[in-house]
């Protein structure tokens, strides 16, 4: 039977069938992932090409990536939980990019920050320093559960329904670097939220708590069957409601159903735990989970819906009398190690913290009321203006050329130039769309649910091999969640901004009072979006 047909259809496999069919599960039963950090100090004393590549492989256990290409330049990937980080912790961040990594920094859509250019034999002093400060990069890459994100400003927003961070905090400390939970099937992806905006993105995570009052009683309903990359679905409500200190129980219950389920070790393309919600669906997987817990968990009367959407950009007031924060745009992502530590020394001065949003930009928290000016102003100087194009705090892109090695197109500076391009047509009016791209099929860039998506791909032309871009429609999160349409396959690279200011100005032009630009590209038939960015009119009655 092929690898594509449903699992529930191939039976329950033996782990001789899995070790047999799986190269990397093969690797993770002779050595434990985590265990590779025993090495790592010889590893950066020998000639990078003497590495077994099986080890390279289980540094990603660490957040130890290839930079690209490989010639021995990795990349390290820190583990935030929720983004929110002390100056202190800025600062050693900081410094570590600065001596080790090139002074490189760049903010996640997963809130980690990841330094480049880094050598093996630096990785056990930067280890140290980090270990020191109470940071870690255990798991952040790997078969693991990856890093718990949440709302940026949880804890602090007048708006927010209760504060989520004793969950979050009790999830670090019980998976993070966890053996048990360290050889999972493959990566796996928790959010934890009680916004009222859902900005932390619930509907793109295998499994996302999301936080709601019942009866009076604060907790969260659980979304499951979330995820991107190739074979994209947007998450399913189980229908239970789950007391917040029942959430790490349960958490580890689904795992579990997961992990020990080998129908999920056979093939990496269909192990990921959105693939058992296809199999099972929701109500067998409640009834597994149930069985396991040993009790009935509460049917969750109302699924939360979010009152619209937010990038927590710009000045807020906070819970506290007195203490605003500010969301800044730091398009696309990257921060220096230089800038780190200015600011981290900035927010010494008043005791806030940093924090980073899933689009790849910070906040700055309890900055006092009369210093809000003084501070906004420093930051610009910094590099980090306030003022700037919606667009620029809105758009995401990938890390992509020129470090990742899955990568196919550029990422960061095309999604720069094409924000360029569209700003310079149509000025501030154009408002705050999102545009996600990505330079290859893994969609770290999200650009499955943005307004509009780009994924990197080639294109044979007369003259030879050239980067081209899918471009996606229809996508998007919130009240409007559903997976983006590739309508337009293999766009040459030097025909993309035109492409897009095509789409982005039939939107303008004819979209109807407060009508977004998914919601235009829906009611718009494939072939009519075509003709668009073909640059052809669209037909009487069309659009």
């Amino acid at each position: 039977m092929s690898d594509t047909a449903p699992l529930r259809a191939r039976g329950n496999p033996t782990w001789d069938e899995v070790l047999r069919r799986n190269s990397v599960e093969r690797y993770k039963q002779q050595k434990h992932g985590y265990d590779v950090i025993y090495d790592l100090e010889r590893y950066g004393t020998i000639p990078y090409e003497e590495i077994p590549e099986e080890d390279i492989l289980r540094m990603q256990w660490w957040g130890i990536y290839h930079d690209k290409p490989k010639v021995g330049y990795f990349m390290l990937r820190i583990k935030i939980p929720s983004g929110i980080l002390t100056p202190q912790k800025l600062r050693v961040i900081g410094e570590i990019s600065q001596e080790f990594a090139n002074n490189t920094g760049e903010l996640t859509t997963r809130q980690d920050i990841q330094l480049h250019w880094v050598r093996l034999s630096s990785v056990p002093t930067m280890f140290a320093l980090l270990e020191q400060n109470r940071l870690t990069t255990a798991g952040a890459c790997g078969d693991n559960m990856r890093n718990i994100t949440s709302c940026p400003v949880a804890g602090i927003d007048p708006e927010e329904l209760f504060d989520v961070r004793p969950t979050v905090e009790a999830f670090a400390r019980f998976f993070y670097g966890n053996r048990q939970y360290g050889n999972l099937p493959r990566k796996h992806k928790h959010t934890i939220a009680a916004c009222p905006y859902h900005c932390n993105a619930p509907e793109i995570h295998d499994i996302a708590w999301v936080g709601t009052i019942q009866d009076g009683q604060e907790g969260y309903a659980c979304w499951v069957g979330g995820g991107l990359s190739a074979t994209p679905r947007i998450a399913k409500p189980l229908g239970v409601f789950v007391p917040k200190d029942e959430a790490l129980e349960v958490a580890r219950a689904l795992i579990d159903l997961w992990q020990e389920d080998l129908r999920y070790r056979v093939s990496r393309a269909k192990a990921r735990f959105k693939f058992l919600i296809d199999d099972d669906g929701v109500e067998k997987t409640r009834q597994r989970l149930e069985e396991r817990l040993g009790r009935k968990l509460p049917d969750l009367r109302e699924v939360p819906v979010p009152k619209g959407r937010t990038d927590h950009m710009g000045i807020h007031p906070q819970k506290e009398k007195g203490l605003y924060y500010v969301g800044f745009p730091c398009f696309p992502g990257l921060m220096r190690g230089d800038q780190m530590v200015k600011i981290a020394s900035l927010l010494e001065e008043f005791g806030g913290e940093f924090r980073i949003t899933r689009e790849q930009n910070f906040l700055l928290t309890g900055i006092p009321e009369p210093r809000v000016t003084e501070i906004v102003e420093r930051v610009s100087q910094i590099g980090f203006p306030l003022q700037t194009h919606p667009m620029r705090a809105t758009s995401i892109g990938c890390t992509g050329s020129p470090h990742c090695n899955y990568a196919v197109g550029e990422t960061k500076m095309k999604l720069i130039e094409i924000v360029d391009h569209l700003e310079k047509r149509f000025g501030p009016g154009l408002g705050s769309i999102r545009i996600h791209l990505d330079g290859c099929p893994h969609a770290c860039g999200q650009h499955w649910v943005g307004d509009l998506g780009l994924q990197g791909t080639t294109r044979t032309l007369p003259a030879g091999r050239v980067q081209a871009y899918d471009v996606i429609v229809r996508g998007g999160l919130g009240r409007e969640a559903g997976i983006g349409k590739p309508i337009l396959r293999r766009v040459p690279t030097q025909e993309v901004n035109q492409v897009v200011e095509r789409l982005v100005g039939a939107w303008i032009a004819r979209r109807t009072d407060g009508e977004s630009l998914p919601g235009f590209f829906r009611r718009l038939s494939d072939e009519e979006i075509q003709a668009i960015a073909a640059g052809q009119e669209l037909g009487s009655g069309q659009g």
